[in-house]
């Protein structure tokens, strides 16, 4: 039968109506070949010879043109000889998941080299069984698995005083994004025995690392028997090394220093420890001096990815895709909103897949840029009815000392030529 016959509308036919749809949108924005384009009309290199076998790469890794998407440190941010921070390159990432490879790095000294065999957790204190657990033992455990963010609570720290680094993946960088694989922390302290005396509401549990700094964290009973994970995998494969590996600790949208890595320790106490790590540190020093202390959650936040100062627009006027990531250790995101002009006008996101709890939210505004200069901005709200503020607004309650928690507004001025820069707006 012919293509003219048919009842439907033909392939042509089809490909004339979208084309005439998108004449006023996306169509509008691309440009169009004119003459004959090599790259189609000949053979090219690639597809004249044999590519790489299978045992080219035993291990895979991104392809050489994509070298650039690394994580990156900022030496003078760290007093140390080599920098215990780097970053995720959220801006040239998309979708939630962040790669292993790519996942920001932070240390208090240096990443350790940890074997299974080697590897012993004990559970200490008040329970009514002190317990060694070998890594075999861990896996031997009914195990689950999740996607959650980590964020350091020193993510976006440097913006307090003004804008400081240019660059998505300089300020908003220490964050990742995992499915990881492990064990309930309740079921550990469920095979010890929880001591019988008191309500175990009142008790808490002090989690430590194996690396010299033995970083340690108190964390409340009712958070531990919550959603705490004792992990083992991330993203379907072992731990890196620099992710804790064999074990590490996951607390579900709390600041990402609890997140014990090389955990060899847990001890269940009357209350805090009050250690190095959340007394002298880790607390929000306020205008008259004062500390905020136990600030655990990451609340909601957001930044836009792209276009961003290194992600610039490289194509003229026309069709335009501004995406970003939001979060909120309370729960889930329910909405973004998006301005163009510094926060006067705001339009909604499209949220993509169903958000997660605890987990980044991927979304875009498909939209048109006229070339213009645009002041870029993303506002989360989460279930909670939570709203991320204004750095005026963060700045009034807490004011400038602060180095942890600042969940502001990110604003990245777009210049006429595309490129962009990190800027306030008042």
């Amino acid at each position: 039968m012919s293509e003219e016959n048919r009842t439907g509308p033909s392939r042509r036919q089809f490909l004339t109506s979208a084309a005439a749809l998108g004449a006023g949108s996306v169509a509008a924005g691309m440009a169009r070949a004119q003459t004959p384009d090599p790259l189609i009309t000949e053979i090219q290199p690639w597809a004249q010879q044999f590519g790489d076998g299978v045992d080219a790469t035993p291990y895979g890794l991104p392809i050489r043109f994509e070298d650039d998407v690394i994580r990156r440190n900022v030496p003078w941010l760290t007093a140390d000889v080599t920098s215990s921070i780097n970053f995720t390159p959220i801006h040239a990432l998309d979708g939630t998941i962040t790669p292993q490879g790519c996942a920001f790095e932070r240390h208090h000294s240096g990443a350790i080299e940890l074997a299974k065999p080697d590897y012993r957790l004990m559970v200490n204190g008040l329970v009514d069984r002190e317990l060694i657990f070998t890594y075999e033992d861990l896996e031997r455990f009914p195990r689950e698995n999740h996607v959650y963010f980590c964020e350091c609570a020193a993510n976006t720290g440097m913006e307090w005083a003004g804008a400081q680094l240019n660059g998505a993946q300089f300020t908003h960088g220490m964050i990742h994004n995992m499915e990881y694989s492990g064990v309930p922390l309740r079921t550990i302290l469920q095979e010890a025995g929880l001591s019988a005396a008191g309500d175990l509401k009142d008790k808490w549990i002090y989690v430590e690392g194996a690396d010299a700094s033995s970083n340690g964290r108190s964390i409340p009973m009712e958070k531990a028997l919550d959603d705490v994970l004792v992990a083992f995998k991330a993203n379907g494969e072992a731990l890196r090394k620099e992710h804790g590996y064999p074990v590490r600790l996951v607390v579900p949208g709390w600041e990402g220093n609890m997140w014990v890595k090389w955990l060899r320790r847990i001890e269940v106490s009357d209350g805090p420890v009050e250690s190095r790590e959340e007394t002298s540190k880790y607390t929000d020093t306020l205008a008259d001096g004062t500390a905020r202390k136990w600030t655990w959650v990451m609340d909601a936040k957001s930044v836009v990815t792209s276009p961003s100062p290194q992600s610039p627009i490289t194509h003229g006027p026309g069709a335009l895709v501004i995406t970003g990531l939001a979060w909120s250790g309370h729960g889930r995101i329910a909405r973004v909103d998006v301005s163009k002009d510094g926060g006067m006008t705001w339009e909604t996101a499209r949220l993509a897949g169903e958000p997660g709890n605890r987990a980044l939210t991927r979304f875009y505004l498909d939209t048109e840029w006229n070339g213009e200069e645009m002041f870029l901005q993303s506002r989360a709200m989460d279930e909670t009815g939570y709203v991320q503020p204004t750095k005026t607004q963060l700045r009034e309650v807490r004011g400038l000392n602060s180095v942890y928690h600042n969940n502001c507004i990110q604003t990245w001025w777009v210049k006429p030529s595309g490129e962009a820069e990190n800027v306030e707006v008042s």
